[in-house]
């Protein structure tokens, strides 16, 4: 594993593209970091020098892994003393096998609840206020969440503004779009039941949404919020069809890989006056690097597998797994551009809609819209830690036996590319109807999406965006 502290190598070629004689940390190219160093001529003029980060958290959830283990639900929540449960799903999920599972365990319990079904898959500023209504006008004392990301994320926001019975949806929206405020209070336990292998939300403490009026997506983001138990049964997966499969697997590899090459922890700026603020999205850091990466090799071997044979149970329960894995390592570790990307690309959307997804509306998986940029990302990152895009290179199947450090980002770059193009993923974002006439609206969109921007390891504006995006009109 390389060493997490960057290269002498990389700090100079940072400052060269900073443009700036003064080598201080406060004027580097990392966006967020403001603290001068000692003989830095600037310092005086500050009326107090903050002191840099210097620790990180591990927050996650418990987990409970087994085929059938959705089974004990019921006596989950009766050792609880639940008596007013609400179970949320989307309307696709209500009629399999998962949901079915968890209120018979919750009905041999003895245990009261009641089902919301009207879940958005990609949920919206909209759906997200029609589950709280729903939640406070239910006055539940536990959360059951039984699907995917869109399912896990909208139960905990519903949890969330139950508990805050008088806030408005914005009030702890990430800033700049919301106000960014700090969950201070205990929510209620949540019970995560994922039916995807892929965004490994019942890891989190991350819920994602569009906000309609802005065209972007955006979400809240606080520890307080990931779940009390997830419970990971690959039975549960079963029934995903082959491109729900595949967008959520796409997921997993951006999320180890953005974890991995995120900026250092102790990079990223000040350390919070209060601990309480210390954002979840931390940076790079030894122990979130230890799950990304051990997530990236599961990827890279059991993703290509599921999604050539349905079949191949080992290979599903592999990704189920390495989900989880993922959500641990960015669930501290953060993510980047990949994702920043993303959420402009699917914000925007107004007619693709992606196969195999049963909604009315619009519609690009939020995987595929991650993976579309990744070439491009690699690429445009790789100057800051090349070591570790090589590493990454490598396990997506890349011979970097003679490459140059200074070739990461081409390397890595084209060994995304193959590997998406061998799974049949969509054709860069032209494949959505985008074309060079929609990119300074996209940026536009990307731009406030500073909880992950300001996590890349690169300086990254207006300009360093649409070079992304042009760059991934089209992959292959």
């Amino acid at each position: 594993m390389s060493m997490l502290r960057p290269s002498a190598k990389s700090v100079s070629n940072l400052m060269r593209m900073v443009g700036s004689s003064c080598t201080c940390p406060a004027h580097t190219a990392l966006g967020t970091t403001h603290v001068h160093g000692p003989k830095c001529s600037h310092r005086r003029a500050s009326a107090q020098t903050p002191r840099s980060e210097y620790a990180f958290e591990m927050a996650t959830s418990t987990v409970r892994v087994g085929a059938g283990a959705t089974r004990e639900i019921g006596m989950d929540l009766a050792n609880l003393k639940a008596k007013r449960v609400m179970v949320f799903t989307d309307p696709n999920i209500a009629k399999l096998q998962p949901l079915q599972t968890v209120v018979e365990a919750l009905d041999r319990a003895r245990v009261k609840y009641t089902v919301y079904k009207d879940v958005r898959v990609e949920p919206s500023d909209t759906s997200f206020q029609a589950a709280i209504d729903a939640a406070r006008a239910y006055g539940p004392d536990a959360f059951v969440a039984v699907g995917g990301g869109s399912t896990i994320d909208t139960a905990k926001a519903a949890n969330l503004y139950t508990v805050f019975g008088d806030a408005h949806l914005l009030d702890f929206v990430n800033a700049p779009l919301g106000r960014g405020r700090a969950v201070d209070r205990p929510l209620l336990p949540l019970i995560a039941v994922p039916t995807t292998a892929g965004t490994g939300s019942e890891c989190t403490g991350s819920a994602i949404f569009d906000l309609k009026s802005k065209g972007a997506k955006t979400g809240i983001a606080d520890r307080a919020l990931k779940p009390m138990l997830g419970i990971i049964d690959p039975l549960n997966t079963r029934s995903m069809p082959m491109q729900v499969r595949l967008a959520s697997g796409l997921d997993v590899l951006c999320h180890a890989i953005e974890s991995y090459t995120a900026i250092p922890y102790h990079m990223r700026g000040p350390a919070p006056e209060n601990p309480l603020l210390r954002p979840a999205y931390q940076g790079a850091n030894p122990i979130s690097d230890i799950w990304s990466s051990h997530a990236l090799r599961m990827v890279a071997k059991a993703l290509p597998r599921a999604i050539a044979d349905p079949e191949d149970l080992d290979a599903q329960d592999t990704m189920t797994l390495a989900a989880a894995y993922a959500g641990i390592g960015f669930g501290n570790g953060g993510v980047h551009l990949m994702h920043g990307c993303s959420y402009g690309i699917s914000g925007l959307n107004r007619s693709y809609q992606h196969p195999e997804y049963p909604t009315e509306h619009a519609l690009c998986p939020h995987g595929i819209s991650v993976a579309v940029t990744s070439p491009a990302v690699a690429e445009f990152t790789a100057s800051m830690n090349p070591d570790r895009h090589l590493e990454i290179a490598s396990v997506l199947g890349a011979d970097v036996t003679n490459a140059k450090r200074e070739d990461a980002g081409i390397v890595l770059g084209d060994a995304l590319r193959r590997f998406l193009q061998g799974l049949g993923v969509p054709n860069g974002i032209a494949a959505f109807g985008y074309s060079t006439s929609d990119i300074g609206a996209l940026v536009e969109s990307i731009l406030p999406q500073h909880r992950v921007l300001k996590l890349s390891p690169r300086q990254t504006g207006a300009e360093q965006i649409a070079s992304i995006l042009e760059r991934s009109l089209k992959n292959y």
